[in-house]
């Protein structure tokens, strides 16, 4: 493996995070514009679609906090690329892109829609809290990051032949243990 291919992707983390940002904004603008002043639009069993707005953080916990949540946020972005450095691969890369993409998604609406530093959700499941394109990308990148954190690399097969009745590797007189 070249030292290239050991390191993340962070062309793919960033269109992984560009698509997610695009995919959020664009369906919270479709929100605002289809659901607002309206009942609960049912879709299939539990879910429905619902506007409403969460000033606080994940899942309307410390509902009030509008605009403070934001130096918060770009504390858990700047977390997650340092964690990423020493991550590899593809599902590093996508799991970097999705909670970067999800983050960066909710502090959009906080900064630049006029709703006192809310975001716009409206994914109302019924029995969880209502949430947004970024919030489930965050969750599922936090996910998918914690399992790419935790696979290692499979070590080397020892050289020559293995398995049962193998006999063990030759030693030198320097190596052989102590009798």
């Amino acid at each position: 493996m070249t030292a290239k291919a050991g390191r993340l992707s962070w062309a793919l983390a960033l269109a992984v995070a560009a698509v997610a940002i695009a995919v959020d904004q664009t369906s919270k603008t479709w929100a605002l514009e289809r659901l607002a002043g309206r009942n609960p639009v049912h879709v299939v069993g539990s879910l429905q679609l619902a506007l409403s707005f969460n000033s606080g953080v994940a899942f309307s916990l410390g509902e009030g906090s509008g605009l403070a949540v934001v130096p918060i946020a770009l504390a858990v972005v700047l977390v997650v690329v340092f964690v990423a450095r020493s991550l590899t691969g593809r599902l590093a890369a996508v799991s970097v892109g999705l909670v970067v993409g999800g983050a960066v998604g909710n502090l959009v609406d906080r900064l630049l829609r006029s709703h006192d530093g809310a975001v716009v959700d409206f994914i109302d499941l019924q029995w969880w809290p209502v949430f947004n394109v970024a919030d489930a990308a965050i969750v599922v990148g936090g996910i998918l990051l914690a399992l790419a954190s935790m696979r290692r690399a499979d070590p080397p097969a020892p050289k020559g032949r293995s398995g049962p009745g193998a006999s063990p590797p030759a030693t030198s007189e320097a190596e052989a243990p102590c009798r």
